[in-house]
């Protein structure tokens, strides 16, 4: 088949059963191939992507940056859809979307799509405390492009000859059960986030590993660090509850906001003073180790990035 003929919509999955039934009826009319890229669920995700048409290929989990770079190279055609299992079309998305492909505008010099994200608590759809519109690019030419970013917090860059575009609807992101979830979540990247920071900046785990801060090759990222320890949090609280609304979402606007804010401090609270082991940064090296996260723990939650 021509790679540039048609859409291949890529998932990635792990333990989505209640999901990615929904996620694939969402562009069954779109799709001129549907690839779910599974990291060896235990639950019926295969089978249910299986019966529904889709080509499920499992692949240990590497890491949110080079699972999806692995999974958009398996699929067929060049011009790749991708979803989450947790996320689906909206109908006005999907009618638009249609209507480009059989009009041809998504070949050409534009080589990349955004869509507006519609992030759930629950069934409750949630249009402030910085989780909406929450652009994302997620059609795109993958030979213009590639997944980069700093796990967790994935995103596709397209090569700066090419254009990018947008087309109006909202994916809908069923992000979080309940707000139980939306705190094991923050702490959870804000761990991640703080080991990605030690990481690059070569910071060993230690018992004394702080006194390296106070050398002089090491005394500028203290400070900083430690500044934004102590602002970052406070100053994404008061922009994402007053400036951006969650303050019209009663209690669960408090508590997202609350939970925002707490992954923000904790990012640069584990830089400083945490263990990379202890991160959940690693990647499994089988799939005898811990696989991927369900996809709610993956990608790019909603919102601003602290």
């Amino acid at each position: 088949m021509d790679p540039k003929a048609g859409i291949s919509v890529v998932i990635i999955a792990y333990n989505e059963a209640n999901h990615i039934g929904r996620c694939i009826d969402s562009v069954a009319d779109i799709a001129s191939e549907i690839l779910v890229v599974d990291s060896f669920s235990t639950d019926n995700t295969q089978v249910i992507a299986a019966s529904k048409g889709a080509r499920v290929i499992q692949h240990a989990f590497e890491g949110h940056i080079q699972q999806k770079n692995w999974a958009k190279d398996q699929a067929t055609f060049d011009w790749v859809l991708s979803l989450d299992a947790d996320e689906c079309l909206s109908p006005p998305l999907r009618h638009n979307l249609k209507n480009a492909i059989q009009q041809g505008l998504i070949y050409g010099k534009t080589k990349g799509y955004v869509f507006s994200r519609l992030n759930h608590l629950g069934q409750r759809a949630i249009r402030g405390c910085g989780w909406y519109p929450d652009k994302k690019m997620r059609l795109w030419d993958r030979s213009a492009g590639t997944w980069t970013g700093k796990n967790p917090h994935d995103k596709f860059v397209i090569d700066s000859q090419y254009n990018t575009g947008s087309i109006e609807g909202d994916i809908l992101h069923y992000t979080y059960p309940n707000l139980d979830a939306v705190k094991k979540q923050a702490i959870k990247f804000g761990k991640i986030g703080g080991a990605a920071l030690r990481s690059f900046w070569n910071i060993e785990d230690s018992g004394t590993d702080w006194k390296r801060f106070f050398w002089p090759k090491q005394s500028g990222i203290f400070w900083i660090f430690f500044f934004k320890l102590l602002t970052t949090g406070v100053s994404r609280f008061v922009r994402n509850y007053f400036i951006k609304g969650g303050w019209k979402y009663g209690k669960d606007g408090l508590v997202i906001c609350y939970w925002q804010m707490a992954e923000a401090t904790l990012k640069y609270a584990w830089a400083l003073f945490g263990n990379n082991s202890n991160s959940n940064n690693a990647a499994p090296s089988s799939k005898a180790s811990s696989p991927m996260p369900s996809t709610n723990s993956v990608n790019d939650r909603p919102g601003d990035q602290p």
